[in-house]
C-alpha cells in the first residue's frame, strides 16, 4: 500500500486507537439498529408521526440539557473507565426494551421513558469519547482519527438501519434491541484490552465550584474556539437536519417511496464516507478550511434546493454529504487541537451540545418549516444558514488578522 492510500488510515496504527475503532465499528452499528426499532416500535404502538418526532427529541435532549456536565465529568475522572461506565449503562435500556418486546408488556410511555434514559447515557458518554481520541492518538494523528470517526459514524448509518430493517422484517423489533446490548460487550472489551500506559491522560480538573462557567468563560475568550463553535450552533441548530428533510423531499417533492428516501440518504451517506476519507489524509485543519467547507456545504445545498431532477439532487446531496463531514470533522478536530488539556472534556460537551443537542429545537423547526413552505424551503435554510456562517467567520478572521498586523 502506497504512502498515500495508507495516509487516511494513519491513526490505525496506534493498537489503542486500533482496540477502540473495532469496538466502535460493532457498537455504533447496533446503536443505529436500536434507533431504527425504537421509532418503527412507537409508530406501531401509535399510528403517530408526532409521537416519532417526540422520541427522536427525546434521544437528544438530555444532551443539550445535561451534556456540559458530562463534559464535566469527563475533565474530572479517566476517560476510559468512565466510557466502560456509560457504555455499561447504556446496555440497561436496550435490554429493557428487548425484555418488554418478548412479554408483550411494552407501551408507548415505557419506550418513551427507556429512550430518554438512554439519551441520558449519552449525554456523558459523548463528551468523553470526543475528549478521548487525543489521548488515544496524539495531536499529530487526531485529524486523521477524527475523520475516520466520521467514516465510522456513516458506516454504521449505513449498515445499522440495513440489518435492522432485514431483523424487523423477518423476526420482529425485539430482537435488534437483543443484537444491540450485544453490541455493547465489543466496545467493552475493547476498552478493557487498552495499554493505559499508552495514554497520553492530561491533569484532571479539580473540584471547584464554578467549573461550567470557568469553561464558557475561557471559549469566549479564546477566538480559536469560540468562532469554530459559533460556526457549529449556526449549522447544526439549522443545517444538519437531514433526518427530518431526506424522507419529506422523497415522498413530496420526488413523488417517491422508500426506494427514493433510500437513494437519497444513500446518496448522502456515501459521500459523506468520501468527504471523511479524504480529509482525513490532512493532518492538520485552517480556519480557511472551514470556512470552505461552510462555503461549499451552502452552494450545492442551494443546487439541491432548486434541482427539478431526482438524478441532480442525488448528486448534489452527495456533495452536501462530503462537504458537511469535512465541516463538521474540521470544527472537531480544531477544538482538539485549540483547547487546553485540562478543559478538552467540557469543550468537547460544548461541541456535543451544539452538534447533537441542538436537534430537539432544530429538528421540528425546519419540519415544521417543510410542511408549510415545502421540502425545498428546509434546504435553502440549511444553505443560508451555511452561507451565513462562512460569511461571519471570515469576517471575524479578518479582524483577527488585521489586529494581529496592526497591534497599536
Amino acid at each position: 500500500m502506497t504512502a498515500a492510500l495508507r495516509r487516511p488510515f494513519d491513526s490505525l496504527a496506534v493498537p489503542n486507537y486500533r482496540r477502540y475503532f473495532a469496538g466502535q465499528v460493532v457498537s455504533l452499528s447496533g446503536n443505529w439498529m436500536q434507533i431504527v426499532a425504537e421509532m418503527w416500535l412507537i409508530l406501531q404502538l401509535t399510528g403517530s408521526g408526532v409521537a416519532v418526532g417526540v422520541a427522536t427529541a427525546l434521544q437528544f435532549a438530555p444532551l443539550l440539557l445535561f451534556g456540559a456536565y458530562g463534559g464535566l465529568l469527563a475533565d474530572r475522572f479517566d476517560k476510559r473507565r468512565l466510557l466502560m461506565a456509560t457504555q455499561a449503562a447504556m446496555l440497561v435500556p436496550a435490554l429493557a426494551l428487548w425484555a418488554l418486546v418478548a412479554t408483550d408488556a411494552v407501551e408507548t410511555w415505557m419506550v418513551m421513558a427507556l429512550v430518554f434514559l438512554r439519551g441520558a447515557g449519552l449525554a456523558v458518554d459523548n463528551p468523553a469519547r470526543q475528549a478521548f481520541v487525543i489521548e488515544m492518538v496524539g495531536p499529530d494523528r487526531v485529524v486523521n482519527a477524527v475523520n475516520l470517526n466520521s467514516v465510522l459514524v456513516h458506516s454504521a448509518r449505513l449498515i445499522g438501519p440495513a440489518v435492522a430493517g432485514v431483523v424487523i422484517a423477518t423476526a420482529g423489533v425485539g430482537p435488534c434491541f437483543a443484537l444491540n446490548a450485544a453490541s455493547f460487550a465489543a466496545m467493552l472489551v475493547a476498552l478493557r484490552r487498552m495499554d493505559p500506559a499508552a495514554l497520553a491522560r492530561p491533569r484532571r480538573a479539580p473540584r471547584e465550584p464554578g467549573a461550567l462557567r470557568a469553561a464558557v468563560r475561557y471559549v469566549v475568550a479564546t477566538p480559536a474556539l469560540a468562532v469554530p463553535l459559533a460556526m457549529m450552533a449556526l449549522v447544526g441548530t439549522l443545517g444538519l437536519n437531514f433526518q427530518v428533510l431526506l424522507p419529506l423531499l422523497a415522498r413530496f417533492t420526488f413523488d417517491g417511496g422508500a426506494h427514493t428516501y433510500a437513494l437519497l440518504a444513500s446518496a448522502m451517506a456515501a459521500g459523506s464516507l468520501a468527504g471523511a476519507l479524504v480529509a482525513g489524509a490532512r493532518g492538520r485543519v485552517s480556519t480557511q478550511l472551514l470556512i470552505g467547507a461552510c462555503t461549499a456545504f451552502g452552494g450545492f445545498a442551494l443546487l439541491a434546493a432548486g434541482s427539478s431532477s431526482l438524478a441532480v439532487a442525488t448528486v448534489a446531496l452527495a456533495l452536501v454529504g462530503a462537504a458537511s463531514v469535512t465541516f463538521v470533522a474540521g470544527v472537531n478536530s480544531t477544538l482538539q487541537l485549540e483547547v487546553e488539556p485540562a478543559m478538552r472534556g467540557r469543550v468537547m460537551a460544548l461541541y456535543s451540545v451544539v452538534f447533537l443537542g441542538s436537534t430537539p429545537i432544530g429538528g421540528p423547526l425546519v419540519g415544521w418549516l417543510a410542511e408549510v413552505a415545502g421540502p425545498r424551503s428546509g434546504l435553502l435554510v440549511a444553505a443560508v444558514a451555511a452561507l451565513a456562517a462562512a460569511v461571519l467567520a471570515g469576517v471575524w478572521n479578518g479582524r483577527l488578522e488585521r489586529a494581529v498586523a496592526n497591534p497599536g
